[in-house]
Formats: structure tokens, C-alpha cells, sequence
């Protein structure tokens, strides 16, 4: 019911609808959803997959034009008889704004019914650690992109989030970041007027893989988030797992190395201890202070402070012996610790996302190297191992798949 009230907010006005008029509405979104995950169709075809008559789709389908949901595109293929008319989701008719909320940037998008950006997608360098009303700006800048593309708050499907840190999926609640004790949806929506649906950022790159990226058609895949921090999102038998409350996936807090250092969640030697792009620059902003060789000193002018992520992948791509190494090593942790997942969950596909997937070439070396000594050949087989192709805009197009996923539950 909830998705058919974003779908068609005219239809209600605070009237009780009638069971034969939520049975039209329902009949509108089953057409709507077919024509969206399938593209464009014929009468027939949709006549055949729902299962009603032609004259209850052609009637739905008119009142569907008539709304401006649906166009018609053109004119199909015969079978035999009279060439069918083909009938497509008005691309412009409803639209659905992507946020990637994350600790030092925020992406920002809107997208319309064909899932395609309606401009360029808008990158923010505040975030969760710097900005004091992460919310209330948020809720501005919403404003904003809708008065530029000049999009009426109706036409909005609802607004989606991917927030890194545990997030209780049952409650909405929040317990790393925005932990007031209120759902992060609630308190955007409250500010925006529009519906919000919140995930977890690895998760929500489970998302984008699934239905946009390299996991689509595919049954059990391991989508690996590497940033700062290492999460994990499994899709099990298709489906994308959650754990009881939503927790599942917190692949960087696994201990490889019971004498290592202490974690940021209090637990000692977390893979993010090893392998993380936060563990990486410590290690670096020590090595440049001692006098490693390395290209990276001449790009940050000896201020290690100046010194990131994306830094040290360029040093890489230009062949800088030191920044490769540094990432060799993060690999190799990498793959330590994929090898029980592999045993565990035996994928199909592994697939590298994240900030650090653009050094993807000298991750996967290392990681295959080290899950051809820890995992057990057969089982090693059947998986493997990619970088995203969606890049940066997985977890973005993730929050879309997200939104749209609600709309049609």
C-alpha cells in the first residue's frame, strides 16, 4: 500500500479509497513495475505476465497516459497479425533523489524513471565528521537540486540515503553516526516532506551491483566496500542479506591477527587494522616522516597532512614502487580474510568496490595470491574476483534501486 501512495499521491487526499479503486491502483502498479524492470511492451506482453485482459491493461494503460506515466513509443514486431503498439514509462514523469552520505564527502543526484541522472551527479566535500547539522543541510540542498531542475515535490518518488556505520535496519536508528535516538529517515522526511529510506553504505552498493552493476542476473556474490573503513554485502540465492537487525556484513571487524593493534571498535586485530585505506595513510604519513622514497612526498610538498587515499592511488598508476607495495600489502590481508568468506558463502563472483576499487589491478593480484594459500582449491575456483564497473556511483545508484525496491513492494 505504501508504494502505491508514493506512486500516486493524487489519488489520495485523505479519503478512504474503496477496494475497487485500490484494485485499479494496484492493477496501475503492476503495469508501472513491469514496465520498469522490462523496459518497453506491448499490450499483450503485459497481458500475458499479470495476467488480466487486454481491455482491463488497454484501460489502465490509458488512464496511465492520461496521468503522464506512460507514453507510446512506437509500434513493435508482428506475429502474425496486426503489429502491436509498444508502451513506455514516461522517463520525466517521476524521480527519485540519490544521497551518498559519507565521513568527509557527500554525493548527491537526482534521477529520473529511466534511472538516468538528470544532470551531473553534485560532490560535497563536508560529510558526517565535519558538518555539525549533517540533516538540515542535507534537507537544503534537496531544496536546492529541485529548484534548479525545476521538479515539483509530487512528481518525487522519495529520497534515498547509503550512511555507513551499524544501523539497526528494524528501528531505523542510527548507532555510529546520527545516533539521536530518532530514525535518520524520520528526521529528513520531516524536513523535506518526502518519503526516505535509509542503508547501509555496503549494503547499498549491494544495491547498485544488483540491479544496475556486474551482480545483476547473478545469485551469490560478495560486494566488497573499501574506503577508509572494509564492509561487506552478501546476495544470497539473489537476495541481498541483512542479519536479524540489519548488521550483517562487518567483514573489517573479523580478527586476522590476534596480536595486533587495537581497533577503532575496541577489539584487536580487526582485518581494518591492516587492510584499510585509514590504516594505509597512518602508515604512509609515518613513512614519508622518516624518509620513505616515494613520488607522494613531491605531490604533497612534505605536508603529510595534505596526504589521501586518492593520493596514493595516483602515485600508484604512475608506477611509484612504494604506493604499489602499500596496497600489496592490503591485498594480501584482503585475501587472508576473503578465503573464510569464500569457504563460508562460496561465491560466484567477488566483486571490488569502494574508494580503493580504482587500484583494483594491484589489489586483486595479492588477494588471489593469498586465497590460493588460505582456501581450499575447488571451492577457490568457482569465484571470481572484479572491480565495480559502477566505480563511485554504486552505493549512489544503490540508494535509486533502494527507493524503487519500496515503490513496488
Amino acid at each position: 500500500m505504501a508504494g502505491i501512495k508514493y506512486l500516486f499521491k493524487h489519488s489520495f487526499n485523505g479519503e478512504q479509497l474503496k477496494n475497487n479503486q485500490l484494485r485499479k491502483l494496484n492493477l496501475k502498479q503492476q503495469i508501472v513495475r513491469e514496465l520498469y524492470q522490462h523496459s518497453n511492451l506491448s499490450i499483450h506482453n503485459l497481458s500475458k505476465t499479470i495476467h488480466m485482459s487486454t481491455p482491463t491493461i488497454t484501460r489502465a494503460l490509458e488512464e496511465l497516459m492520461q496521468e503522464g506515466l506512460v507514453n507510446e513509443i512506437g509500434i513493435g514486431e508482428s506475429t502474425g497479425g496486426r503489429r502491436p503498439s509498444i508502451y513506455g514509462l514516461n522517463p520525466l514523469s517521476r524521480f527519485v533523489i540519490g544521497i551518498d552520505l559519507e565521513r568527509y564527502f557527500i554525493r548527491m543526484g537526482v534521477f529520473n524513471f529511466a534511472n538516468e541522472p538528470v544532470s551531473e551527479i553534485h560532490e560535497l566535500n563536508t560529510g558526517l565528521e565535519t558538518q555539525n547539522d549533517i540533516i538540515g543541510f542535507i534537507a537544503e540542498k534537496v531544496s536546492e537540486l529541485m529548484a534548479a531542475y525545476s521538479i515539483d515535490t509530487s512528481s518525487i518518488l522519495g529520497i534515498g540515503i547509503s550512511l555507513p556505520g551499524l544501523i539497526d535496519m528494524r528501528s531505523g536508528l542510527s548507532y555510529t553516526y546520527l545516533n539521536t535516538g530518532k530514525p535518520v529517515a524520520s528526521m529528513l522526511s520531516e524536513l523535506t516532506g518526502l518519503p526516505v529510506f535509509v542503508e547501509h553504505d555496503t549494503r547499498a552498493m549491494a544495491w547498485g551491483e544488483k540491479s544496475f552493476g556486474l551482480a545483476r542476473d547473478l545469485k551469490n556474490v560478495l560486494c566488497l566496500n573499501i574506503g577508509s573503513g572494509i564492509g561487506l554485502s552478501t546476495i544470497l540465492d539473489g537476495k541481498i542479506y541483512m542479519g536479524h537487525s540489519g548488521y550483517a556484513g562487518e567483514f573489517g571487524h573479523i580478527q586476522i591477527e590476534p596480536n595486533g593493534h587495537l581497533c577503532h571498535c575496541g577489539k584487536i586485530g580487526c582485518i581494518e587494522t591492516v587492510a584499510s585505506g585509514k590504516v594505509m595513510l597512518t602508515k604512509a604519513r609515518k613513512d614519508i616522516t622518516e624518509g620513505a622514497i616515494t613520488l607522494i612526498r613531491s605531490v604533497i610538498g612534505n605536508d603529510v597532512a595534505r596526504l589521501n587515499i586518492r593520493t596514493i592511488l595516483n602515485a600508484a598508476r604512475e608506477g611509484d614502487q612504494y604506493a604499489i607495495d602499500l596496497l600489496a600489502r592490503t591485498g594480501e590481508a584482503l585475501g587472508k580474510g576473503l578465503a573464510t568468506l569464500i569457504h563460508l558463502f562460496n561465491p560466484e563472483l567477488i566483486i571490488i568496490g569502494g574508494e580503493m576499487s580504482k587500484a583494483a589491478d594491484y589489489l586483486i593480484a595479492p588477494i588471489e595470491s593469498n586465497l590460493n594459500i588460505y582456501s581450499i582449491a575447488r571451492i577457490r575456483r568457482d569465484a571470481s574476483i572484479v572491480a565495480s564497473e559502477l566505480g563511485d556511483n554504486a552505493r549512489l545508484m544503490g540508494t535509486v534501486a533502494l527507493v524503487m525496491s519500496k515503490i513496488f513492494a
